[in-house]
């Protein structure tokens, strides 16, 4: 399985902290973001490469963080080219950059590189393989008007997805994506198809909304009670995140 991590945003929501630094490279709790992730994929122990993609504004930053860094999984950072959000790529054609780059032709483990949860992949990744479909993973967020502003899914008895919607009027249920997702090989070429057809290559929901009528798709929600996810998009959930990974220390 390989894994890419999304990293190529400009996170302009975020200034003046991510003006002059890469979101994922942002500290939480004494270290950076992506390092977390990094030790979530490492304890699945199933994957033998990292992706991270970024832009061109922080190519340089990712380079000297990853000298510094050390993994049991090798590590490659990818240039996408751009340099503001006026000529990003969007998120899934990111993606589609690194599976053609890098001629992916295996299982893919996706996240985005701007959340933070403490809770293991391991029963995610164990109904992947019982499912041999994609999965997304989902987080009850518990409030509907919290969930205009985020990908939202409902599924059936048997966790398969029924509807999926980006940023919805009026959401379907309360799970939200979290931005981690597991794809068959086979998926590769349905991101190809996609953009093909003309879709939108920004957020990822829009690639899920589309999926999930043409596959069977399936959800895992991370709903223990003390599981927890951080979608960084505000100084307000950085600076959640940040108290309770410094009170783990």
């Amino acid at each position: 399985m390989k894994a890419i991590i999304l990293a190529a945003g400009y996170a302009t929501r975020l200034y003046p902290l991510t003006k002059d630094k890469a979101k994922p490279l942002l500290p939480v709790g004494g270290k950076p973001m992506v390092e977390h992730i990094i030790g979530k994929i490492e304890e699945l122990g199933v994957v033998d490469q990292v992706y991270i993609v970024t832009n061109e504004k922080f190519f340089e930053q990712f380079v000297e963080w990853e000298q510094d860094f050390s993994s049991s999984i090798p590590v490659t950072i990818i240039n996408d080219g751009t340099t503001s959000n006026e000529d990003r790529l969007g998120a899934i054609g990111d993606k589609m950059l690194v599976m053609d780059k890098m001629k992916i032709d295996d299982d893919i483990l996706d996240i985005s590189g701007d959340n933070l949860f403490n809770f293991s992949l391991k029963e995610m990744y164990d109904f992947f393989l019982e499912k041999k479909s994609e999965i997304v993973g989902l987080y009850d967020i518990k409030d509907i008007e919290a969930a205009t502003r985020f990908g939202i899914c409902a599924i059936d008895e048997d966790k398969k997805v029924i509807d999926f919607q980006e940023k919805p009027d009026q959401p379907p249920s309360t799970l939200a994506s979290t931005g981690i997702y597991m794809y068959p090989k086979r998926t590769v070429g349905l991101f190809r198809q996609y953009l093909k057809d003309g879709n939108k290559p920004d957020a990822p929901g829009f690639f899920l909304e589309w999926l999930h009528k043409r596959e069977d798709m399936y959800g895992w929600a991370f709903d223990d009670e003390d599981e927890k996810w951080y979608d960084i998009g505000s100084l307000d959930q950085y600076e959640a995140a940040n108290k309770d990974y410094e009170a783990l220390r």
